[in-house]
C-alpha cells in the first residue's frame, strides 16, 4: 500500500499565493479618471495599429506607466469570469516653444505667446490586449484642463474595467496615443489559474478539475486521479524551463480514474503536472511538486552534459535551470588537480541550454570547463581534448602588466603560481630564464590577451626528452594531418547533407486539416528538408504579426536557394479567389496566426509578374479536392497531388540534391506512411476511444 507523500489538488495550480478579488456586476466596460480630469470610452472595438512616431506640436498627453489588477466580472452570484483592470497613468510631453530660450529669457517675455498656453489637452489612448487566439483594443478619450498642464508634470490616470480573459494564461498589453508620439509601453502578465483565487465557487471552470494524489511506491511515484469513469481529461507532463519556453515530455487523454508511476530516475526539479477536462474552453491547471525533492536535485545533475561547441563555445544541456557557475580550468599532465584560471579570467553565470564563449584567443586541449555550485564542484570536462588532441606537457605561464607596462610572469603549478625566476624547488623555478626565452622568441602559444595581462602555454617536453623530439614532431605532424583530413572530410559531408530549406503556407481550415499540416511538415523534415511553418512558429508570429513573419521566411528561404510551398485546400481555394476577383478591395480580416492570408498580397505578385517559377510549389491531397480545383493563376508553377505524386513533390523539393529514383521512391514511401494517420484522421470519422486503465508515459508519446 502506498505511503502518503505528497496529497493535494491541481486546484492549488503554479502560483501558491491565494487571491481575494472585486466583483464587477454587469457585462459592459467602463471607464473612470482621476480627479480633474474627464475621460469618454468610445465604443465598440478600434483597430490595434499604432502607426509611425509623429512629433509633438506642443505639450502633448503621453502613457507614461501600466497597471494592471484581476477582478471578477460576474453575471450572476456563481457565474463569475476572470478580468483584467487596467490603469495608465499620463503626463505631459513637450514644450509649446524652445525650452532653452523660455528658460534665459523668462516666460512673460511675450504675452502673446502665453495665451495658447492656457487651454486644456486632449489625447485618445489606445489599450491593446492579446491573450491568445484573441485580441481586443479599446480606445479612451482623455481631457486635462489647463490648469494641470505642466510639462514634464503627471496629471492622472485612466482605469479601464476590463479585459476578461482565460485562468492561467499569458496576456500582453500595450498602450500608446493617436497619434503616437513616443514607444509604446508594454506589459505580459501570466495569470493565475484556479488555485491561485479565493473563487472557485464563482468560476464555473473551475468545478471539474480533476484531483490529484501524488504518493511514494517505493523508489518510483504514484500519480493516482480521482476521476469519475465517465470523465475524459488530458494529462501532460513537461519541463518547465526557466529560461526559454516549456518543454512537453509526455501528454495523454484518458479516462478516470487513473495510476500512472514515475519511474524516480525521472524526476526532476522542474518536472511539473498539467491536468485539464476534455471540453470546450476547460482550465488547465499545473503544478510542479518535485521542486525541494533531493532525488530530483541529483537526478538533475546526473543529465546535465557539457558539450564542445567549436570554434570556442561550449553549452550546458540540462532539463532544468541551475543556479551554478563556470571557469575555465588548467589540467596537468601529471593527473593533479585541475587548476581555475580565476583570475585573471572571470567566473561566468551558467545560463543552460544556450552557447557560452570564453575570452580564448587560441584553444588548448589542457583548458577545461569547470561547473560548480556554492556547495561543490559538480561538473568538469575538458571539451576541447577530443578535437586538439590528448592532454600536453606544458607549462601555463601567467603574465601579469603593471600601470607603466612593466610585466612580470609566474607559472601555475598545484601549490599556486610561481614567479619564473624564483629560487623555489619546483619545476617552473628551475627552468626559469628558459621559459621566459621561449615566451620572448614566440615558441609559446598565447592563449589570452587583454591589458592586464596575458596567458602563455610553454611545452615542456623538450626540456624532458630532447632525443625524441624528431619522433614526437613526426607523430604530431601525422595527427595534424589526419585531423585535418578529418575536418576536410566532415566539411564535404556536411557540405553534401546541407538540407534545403522550404517555406510552407497553407489555410488553417479546422484542427483536423492542421494536424495533417503539422505530420506533413515533420515527414518533410526527414528528408532531410529545413521546413518552416507558421504551426510551429506561433509565439513569433504573436511578436512580429504574420505579415512581418512571412516576409522574414519567405527572404530568408528564397536567398538560400529555397522553395516556398502553397498547400491547397478548399479554405486556400477561397482566399485566393476572393483576392483575384476583386484585387481593390481590403481582404477580410483573418487570425492572427493565418500566414496564408497574410502572405497573398506577396504571392499573387509574383504569379502575377511570372517570378513564380523556380520558386514557388503547389500541392494539395487528392482527397480533399480535384486538381482543376486549383485556381488556373497558380499552375504555372508545378501542382502536385498527394500522396499519389509524392516522388515527383519530393524530388522538386530537394532540386538539385535529390537522391536517384530508388531512393527517392524509398522516401516517398517513408512520407506516405506518416502522413497516413494523420489523412485518416482528416478525410474519416475519429474512431471511438479507447477506455484502457493503467496508462503510464510509457504508453503515450514522448515529445
Amino acid at each position: 500500500m502506498p505511503v502518503p507523500w505528497f496529497l493535494l489538488s491541481l486546484a492549488l495550480g503554479r502560483n501558491p499565493v491565494v487571491l481575494s478579488l472585486e466583483r464587477v456586476v454587469g457585462p459592459q466596460d467602463t471607464a473612470r479618471c482621476s480627479p480633474g480630469l474627464s475621460c469618454h470610452l468610445w465604443d465598440g472595438d478600434v483597430l490595434c495599429l499604432p502607426g509611425s512616431l509623429a512629433s509633438a506640436p506642443g505639450p502633448v498627453l503621453v502613457p507614461t506607466r501600466l497597471q494592471t489588477e484581476l477582478v471578477l466580472r460576474c453575471h450572476e452570484e456563481t457565474d463569475c469570469d476572470l478580468c483584467v483592470r487596467v490603469a495608465v497613468h499620463l503626463a505631459v510631453h513637450g514644450y509649446w516653444g524652445d525650452p532653452d530660450k523660455e528658460e534665459k529669457f523668462g516666460r512673460a517675455a511675450d504675452p502673446e505667446l502665453e495665451e495658447p498656453r492656457n487651454v486644456s489637452l486632449q489625447a485618445h489612448v489606445v489599450l491593446s490586449f492579446q491573450a491568445y487566439p484573441t485580441a481586443h483594443c479599446v480606445l479612451l478619450e482623455v481631457q486635462v484642463p489647463a490648469a494641470l498642464v505642466q510639462p514634464g508634470q503627471s496629471v492622472g490616470s485612466v482605469v479601464f474595467d476590463c479585459f476578461e480573459a482565460a485562468l492561467g494564461a499569458e496576456v500582453q498589453i500595450w498602450s500608446y496615443t493617436q497619434p503616437r508620439y513616443q514607444k509604446e509601453l508594454n506589459l505580459t502578465q501570466q495569470l493565475p489559474d484556479c488555485g491561485g483565487l479565493e473563487v472557485q465557487d464563482n468560476i464555473q471552470s473551475c468545478w471539474a478539475l480533476p484531483w490529484l494524489n501524488v504518493s511514494a511506491d517505493g523508489e518510483d511515484v504514484r500519480l493516482v486521479l480521482d476521476v469519475s469513469e465517465e470523465q475524459r481529461f488530458g494529462l501532460s507532463l513537461y519541463w518547465n524551463q526557466a529560461q526559454g519556453p516549456i518543454k512537453p515530455w509526455w501528454h495523454s487523454n484518458l479516462t478516470g480514474p487513473q495510476t500512472i508511476t514515475l519511474n524516480h530516475t525521472d524526476l526532476v526539479p522542474c518536472l511539473c503536472i498539467q491536468v485539464w477536462p476534455l471540453e470546450p474552453d476547460s482550465v488547465r491547471t499545473s503544478i510542479c511538486p518535485f521542486k525541494e525533492d533531493p532525488r530530483a536535485h541529483r537526478n538533475l545533475w546526473r543529465a546535465a552534459r557539457l558539450q564542445l561547441l567549436p570554434p570556442r563555445g561550449w553549452q550546458l544541456d540540462a532539463p532544468c535551470s541551475l543556479p551554478a557557475e563556470a571557469t575555465l580550468c588548467w589540467q596537468a599532465l601529471d593527473g593533479g588537480p585541475c587548476l581555475p584560471l580565476v583570475p585573471p579570467l572571470p567566473r561566468e553565470n551558467v545560463t543552460v541550454n544556450k552557447v557560452l564563449e570564453f575570452p580564448l584567443l587560441k584553444g588548448h586541449p589542457n583548458v577545461c570547463v569547470q561547473v560548480s555550485t556554492w556547495e561543490k564542484l559538480q561538473l568538469q570536462e575538458c571539451l576541447w581534448a577530443d578535437s586538439l588532441g590528448p592532454l600536453k606537457d606544458d607549462m601555463l605561464l601567467v603574465e601579469t602588466r603593471g600601470p607603466q607596462d612593466n610585466g612580470s610572469l609566474c607559472a601555475l603549478e598545484p601549490s599556486g603560481c610561481t614567479p619564473l625566476l624564483s629560487r623555489a624547488s619546483t619545476r617552473a623555478a628551475r627552468l626559469g630564464e628558459q621559459l621566459l626565452q621561449d615566451v620572448q622568441s614566440g615558441q609559446c602559444l598565447q592563449l589570452w590577451d587583454n591589458d592586464l595581462g596575458a596567458l602563455w602555454a610553454c611545452p615542456m617536453d623538450k626540456y624532458i626528452h630532447q632525443r625524441w623530439v624528431l619522433v614526437w614532431l613526426a607523430c604530431l605532424l601525422l595527427a595534424a594531418v589526419l585531423f585535418l583530413l578529418l575536418l576536410l572530410k566532415m566539411n564535404h559531408v556536411k557540405a553534401a547533407a546541407r538540407s534545403r530549406a522550404a517555406l510552407l503556407l497553407y489555410s488553417a481550415d479546422d484542427a483536423s486539416f492542421e494536424r495533417l499540416v503539422g505530420a506533413l511538415a515533420s515527414a518533410l523534415c526527414q528528408l532531410p528538408l529545413r521546413v518552416a511553418v507558421d504551426l510551429w512558429s506561433r509565439r513569433d508570429l504573436s511578436a512580429q504579426g504574420a505579415l512581418a513573419w512571412f516576409h522574414a521566411q519567405r527572404r530568408q528561404t528564397l536567398q538560400e536557394g529555397g522553395v516556398v510551398v502553397l498547400l491547397f485546400s478548399p479554405g486556400a481555394v477561397a482566399l485566393c479567389r476572393e483576392w483575384l476577383q476583386d484585387a481593390t478591395s481590403a481582404p477580410r480580416a483573418h487570425g492572427p496566426h493565418d500566414a496564408f492570408a497574410a502572405s497573398l498580397s506577396c504571392v499573387l505578385p509574383d504569379f502575377l509578374q511570372g517570378r513564380a517559377p523556380g520558386r514557388y510549389v503547389g500541392a494539395y491531397f487528392d482527397k480533399q479536392m480535384p486538381a482543376d480545383a486549383v485556381p488556373a493563376l497558380f499552375r504555372s508553377v508545378p501542382v502536385f497531388s498527394l500522396p499519389s505524386q509524392l516522388p515527383d513533390f519530393l524530388g522538386t523539393l530537394q532540386g538539385p540534391a535529390a537522391p536517384r529514383p530508388r531512393r527517392l521512391a524509398e522516401r516517398a514511401e517513408q512520407v506516405s506512411r506518416a502522413l497516413q494517420p494523420a489523412l485518416d484522421s482528416c478525410f474519416r470519422p475519429p474512431a471511438a476511444p479507447g477506455t484502457g486503465r493503467g496508462m503510464g508515459p510509457e504508453a503515450g508519446d514522448r515529445t
